[in-house]
């Protein structure tokens, strides 16, 4: 009998391996899954950046609209609809990007190169900030600060109410 207990014994010591071993294996495919989803969803945003670039190096038309001065009072409403949207783009690319950020998924880098070119002063054109007005609400205290700190500096945001309702009245959304 006593034989039969060490042979016992000694399965359940290797069955308890055997469970330690996979446990850690597990471990181990996790962590490199997260390496692969977080590689996948850099790769994805590195991919929208590409494409804006390459669409604006590839349609002329595009590229005389980006190069516009997106701040000029001589902006059609046309124009200052294509800027608005242009903004709205970036914004919420920047949105998901933080968002991305915050949640581990992506590494700061992706977060930076999208605030530095907006810090070129794409949200300092009156269209900019009555966009960011008017978006802004959409984010938690947390981010909207982070952003008017990031792009506004010590200064913060102002934004000219009367000016952005000026230009609206030009646009198909403003209703009396």
């Amino acid at each position: 009998m006593a034989g039969q207990d060490l042979i016992i014994l000694i399965v359940q010591i290797i069955a308890a391996l055997g469970v330690v071993v996979s446990v850690v294996y597990l471990g181990l495919q996790i962590k490199q899954q997260n390496v692969i989803t977080k590689a996948q969803f850099g790769h994805s945003l590195t991919q929208r950046l590409y494409d804006r670039y390459f669409q604006t190096s590839k349609d002329s038309e595009y590229a005389k609209f980006m190069a516009k001065d997106w701040s000029s009072d001589d902006l059609t409403p046309v124009d200052g609809w294509r800027v608005s949207m242009a903004i709205l783009t970036y914004l919420v690319d920047v949105f998901d990007v933080y968002d991305k950020v915050e949640s581990g998924l992506v590494d700061k880098s992706h977060l930076d190169t999208r605030m530095r070119t907006l810090k070129f002063g794409v949200m300092q054109t009156p269209v900019a900030k009555g966009c960011w007005a008017s978006w802004k609400h959409n984010r938690d205290q947390k981010f909207i600060d982070w952003f008017e700190q990031e792009i506004y500096g010590d200064n913060g945001f102002s934004f000219n109410e009367e000016e952005s309702n000026k230009r609206r009245e030009e646009l198909n959304t403003h209703r009396d």
